[in-house]
C-alpha cells in the first residue's frame, strides 16, 4: 500500500513540476501540499488500524512498619490480590511478621488445641442407674438364716445381675477443661505458619465482590485454585452484603471475624483468606501477648475468677 501511494505521489509530483516549470516557488508549494495531502491520511489510517497496547502498571511493593521488629528472622512477603474480578490481579506485596507467620510448626501443640476444641463442647449423655434407681428389690430375697445360701437384702444390689451400677457414667457429663494460655497462643502461630508454608494462606484487599451471585464466588475460587473449602476472615463483625449472600448457598465457604479465628476452623478448611485489616488486627493481638509484661501471670492455671 505504501509503494502504491509513493508511485502515485511521484507521478503527480512530476506533472505538477511540469506545469509549474517556470515558477519554482509554486512547484515547491505544490510539493508540500501534495505530501501533506497524501501522507497525513495514510498515517492516520495506520494508527486507527493498529491496536494501542497500554502496559499495566507494576504492582506496588509496600513494606509495613512491623511492631516489635524481629531481630533474627526476615519478614515474609506475600502478594495482595483482589476480589472484584474472577481473574487474580496482584495489587502489591506486604511484609508479614515472622513471629506470627513464620514460626516452626509444632504438631503436638496443634493437636492439643484441636483436642481441646473437640472436647470443650462435648457433653456425654451416657447414664446408668444406681441401686436406688432400679425398679424392684424392696423385699428381702430370702431369710437371713436357714437357707444355707449367702445373705442378701435386695435383688438390686450391685453384685446381682440386673442390679444397680457402681461408679458408672452419669449424665450429663461435660468434658470441658481450659487449655493453657501459651499453648493456645502457640497453636495459632503454628497453624498460621503451616498454612503460609503450604501456600494455603492468601491475603486480599477486602471481601467486596461486585455481585451476590453464588456462581461468581464459585468461579473465583475455582479460578484461583483455593480448593473445596475456604475460610474468609475479616476484621468486622458485619461482612459485606454480596459475599454474605453468595456464600450462604455453600456450606464449604464460611465467613468469620478475626477475633473468632481458631486452630480447628483453620484446619477444617483447605484455604485461609485474610483481609489486610484482619492481618493487622491478628498481628497486633498476637504480638501484644508475646511481649506483654505479665505473661507469667497470664500463663498461670485457669481460674473462674480470672475471666
Amino acid at each position: 500500500m505504501a509503494a502504491k501511494i509513493f508511485n502515485k505521489t511521484v507521478t503527480e509530483f512530476s506533472l505538477r513540476i511540469t506545469r509549474c516549470f517556470f515558477v519554482p516557488s509554486k512547484a515547491i508549494h505544490a510539493n508540500v501540499a501534495l505530501f501533506q495531502e497524501r501522507l497525513e491520511p495514510s498515517v492516520t489510517n495506520v494508527e486507527e488500524q493498529l491496536p494501542i497496547t497500554v502496559r499495566p502498571p507494576l504492582p506496588i511493593i509496600s513494606s509495613r512498619k512491623l511492631a516489635f521488629p524481629p531481630k533474627f528472622k526476615a519478614p515474609r512477603q506475600v502478594w495482595v490480590s483482589n476480589m472484584d474480578t474472577v481473574e487474580e490481579e496482584k495489587l502489591g506485596l506486604i511484609d508479614l511478621h515472622p513471629e506470627v507467620f513464620a514460626e516452626r510448626p509444632r504438631v503436638d501443640v496443634i493437636h492439643e488445641n484441636v483436642r481441646w476444641q473437640q472436647l470443650y463442647r462435648y457433653v456425654s449423655y451416657a447414664h446408668t442407674k444406681m441401686r436406688y434407681e432400679v425398679r424392684g428389690g424392696g423385699k428381702k430375697p430370702r431369710p437371713q438364716k436357714g437357707s444355707g445360701r449367702s445373705r442378701h437384702g435386695s435383688i438390686r444390689s450391685p453384685i446381682w445381675k440386673g442390679g444397680g451400677i457402681v461408679h458408672g457414667p452419669r449424665s450429663p457429663t461435660p468434658y470441658f477443661y481450659m487449655l493453657g494460655f501459651n499453648t493456645r497462643l502457640n497453636g495459632l502461630r503454628s497453624t498460621l505458619s503451616a498454612k503460609l508454608a503450604q501456600d494455603d494462606l492468601h491475603i486480599v484487599e477486602s471481601l467486596d465482590i461486585p455481585t451476590d451471585d453464588p456462581s461468581y464466588l464459585e468461579k473465583l475460587v475455582e479460578e484461583r485454585g483455593w480448593g473445596p473449602a475456604v475460610l474468609f476472615v475479616d476484621d468486622n463483625d458485619i461482612m459485606p452484603l454480596n459475599i454474605t449472600a453468595a456464600s450462604d448457598s455453600y456450606g464449604h465457604y464460611n465467613l468469620m471475624p478475626v477475633y473468632g479465628l481458631n486452630v480447628f476452623s483453620m484446619l477444617k478448611h483447605q484455604t485461609l483468606v485474610l483481609t489486610l485489616a484482619a492481618v493487622e488486627r491478628l498481628e497486633e493481638r498476637i504480638l501484644f501477648h508475646l511481649n506483654r509484661n505479665d505473661a507469667a501471670i497470664a500463663g498461670q492455671k485457669y481460674r473462674l475468677d480470672s475471666v
